[in-house]
């Protein structure tokens, strides 16, 4: 059972360095999260970017760039482009934002030509470790689709168990969030959260234990489930919280975090090789969680 994200630290160790490749690298924040996580033996570096503004940096920073792999690429798009290239010609093994809009780096992501697509939605998964939890609990999508119709729902649904999976957890427990625990037909979310939980009976959404609709609390409390009545193998214990929208699932990353003093760890999926988006608001034990979460499967 995950139950403490070091144990993420400890995979990445546990085999081979995963080699990072960071997109338009010229970015002091981003280069020095890497830069922590080679020193913390997670990944081996690539920095592709802007080589004199990089250098700068290293200057500043006290960084020696000799132990890493530096290429010259100032423009952004350009430089997105090469790092995409190189995970999907199997030189890198993991994908990582610098200093460029999001929109840069997944237009390069979802290129047709030489790009990462797999056919799943691109999607975001955040995990935490909650002083009031007694496992590592999952969340999807906190940061990438906005309002997912159903099968865009089920392709994030996967995303994350599929990920799950390569972490260890062979069957994860997933919570298909609602307002209510029944099924209304005025309210969208409790509708598909209960067809996703019937089609993970069915098989059309393997390796889960899924189940819908479920209010928050008896997703995450048996003795909630229990006071309402409620029997089911995911209540009080789920590994994975799918909310409805972005608006839900921001709010409870932010409330986890802000509010349940939780460390967070989070990667986007759905391309050929998880991609790592840190913020400059994350905290450097949030980068650095987040890129060990990355490196931990392959």
């Amino acid at each position: 059972m995950l139950t403490k994200l070091t144990q993420l630290h400890d995979m990445a160790r546990g085999h081979r360095r995963r080699r990072l490749v960071l997109a338009a690298a010229h970015d002091a924040h981003a280069m020095g999260a890497v830069i922590h996580a080679w020193k913390n033996s997670l990944v081996d570096p690539i920095f592709i970017g802007d080589q004199e503004k990089i250098e700068e940096i290293a200057k500043n920073e006290k960084y020696d760039l000799k132990d890493f792999v530096v290429i010259n690429e100032p423009d952004n798009a350009k430089a997105a482009a090469r790092a995409v290239k190189m995970v999907r010609d199997k030189e890198a093994e993991v994908l990582m934002k610098g200093n460029l809009g999001t929109a840069i780096l997944l237009k390069a992501v979802l290129n047709k030509e030489y790009g990462l697509r797999t056919g799943e939605q691109i999607s975001h998964l955040a995990i935490f470790e909650l002083p009031t939890y007694h496992k590592l609990i999952g969340l999807t999508d906190a940061a990438m689709n906005i309002a997912p119709e159903l099968m865009e729902k089920v392709s994030i649904t996967r995303n994350a168990v599929n990920y799950f999976r390569q972490l260890g957890v062979e069957q994860p427990k997933v919570a298909m969030l609602s307002a209510v625990e029944t099924v209304n037909p005025a309210m969208k979310s409790s509708m598909e959260a209960a067809t996703i939980a019937k089609m993970g009976d069915r098989g059309q959404v393997k390796h889960a234990i899924i189940d819908g609709p479920l209010a928050f609390d008896n997703a995450v409390s048996k003795k909630s489930a229990e006071l309402k009545g409620i029997k089911s193998p995911v209540a009080g214990d789920a590994d994975l919280l799918v909310p409805d929208d972005i608006d839900a699932a921001n709010g409870l990353y932010k409330a986890f975090i802000y509010f349940a003093g939780a460390k967070c760890a989070a990667v986007i999926l759905g391309a050929a090789a998880p991609i790592v988006l840190t913020s400059r608001a994350d905290t450097d034990e949030t980068k650095l969680n987040s890129i060990a979460l990355a490196a931990a499967v392959g």
